[in-house]
């Protein structure tokens, strides 16, 4: 307890050990993977649910056919570019939103009208406009990406201490300078959040997008097996996109907590 009467809570705290943020998840999937087998080996439909071996050799014969590099590279380069396309559209919108209120009154009831409809609706038209191939799919991801870094860049402007405008004011900095050189700096660790949510959930539709006549990619390769019911293989494209998921989400997370060193938490 503080002096001043205040009570202090503190969080219990747990022993630790060298390396415990790998050996732990490591512990965890394999006690998961020894319980697939159990599961698979003693109750299961080899064919409707293959054991960690049998995905195993179907991900080797993938490797094989010399196709596992490209799905990839096609599920990247889709992934990336509706991203970026969602960053740079996304990010420039919503410091305006978040700056201009009259703007933002005007904007908002349009945008909260086409936020909640999902992705996936979008696929009838997104086959109509694009036709097949890799456009339908950026678009999708696209729509999936833009509205978090939207909303979050337009709460983290929001969020900004009035105290730094004060400070920007005094010293007769303009409108324009104001927000790219006060505003923004102090908004990006908040807007880095959206960034990170947007990368998470972009990579969900990816799968949903290459299903919209792609003939590469993670999504075509589950699609392509699960037609010739080839679970194992459904099962190892499901696997890649965790995968890379994981990767994903660690490099965003670092330039995360980069921001955060630069710029600190964005408030006062």
């Amino acid at each position: 307890m503080h002096s001043d009467g205040a009570m202090v809570i503190k969080k219990k705290s747990f022993p630790t050990f060298p390396g415990e943020g790998v050996i732990l998840p490591l512990l965890l999937f394999l006690a998961l993977l020894a319980v697939w087998h159990f599961v698979a080996r003693n109750y299961g439909n080899p064919y409707l649910m293959p054991g960690p071996e049998r995905v195993w050799q179907a991900f080797l014969e993938i490797w094989r056919e010399g196709k596992l590099g490209t799905h990839i590279r096609a599920s990247l380069f889709r992934m990336m570019t509706a991203y970026l396309m969602a960053v740079a559209m996304a990010i420039p919108l919503g410091l305006l939103l978040g700056w201009y209120g009259r703007m933002h009154r005007v904007l908002d009831p349009f945008i909260q009208l086409v936020r909640p409809i999902s992705p996936v609706a979008w696929f009838p038209l997104a086959v109509l406009w694009f036709n097949i191939g890799d456009l339908p799919a950026i678009f999708i991801i696209f729509i999936a990406s833009f509205f978090p870094i939207l909303l979050s860049t337009v709460a983290a402007v929001h969020g900004v201490s009035p105290l730094y405008l004060k400070v920007a004011s005094n010293f007769g900095s303009s409108h324009m300078e104001t927000l790219c050189k006060v505003v923004l700096p102090a908004a990006f660790p908040r807007i880095v959040v959206g960034l990170h949510i947007a990368l998470g959930v972009g990579w969900i539709h990816v799968v949903a997008g290459e299903m919209l006549g792609a003939q590469s990619g993670l999504g075509y390769l589950i699609i392509d097996a699960r037609n010739f019911l080839r679970t194992d293989k459904v099962m190892v494209g499901m696997g890649l996109v965790g995968c890379l998921g994981l990767i994903l989400d660690r490099l965003i997370a670092w330039v995360e907590r980069k921001m955060k060193a630069r710029w600190g938490g964005g408030e006062a």
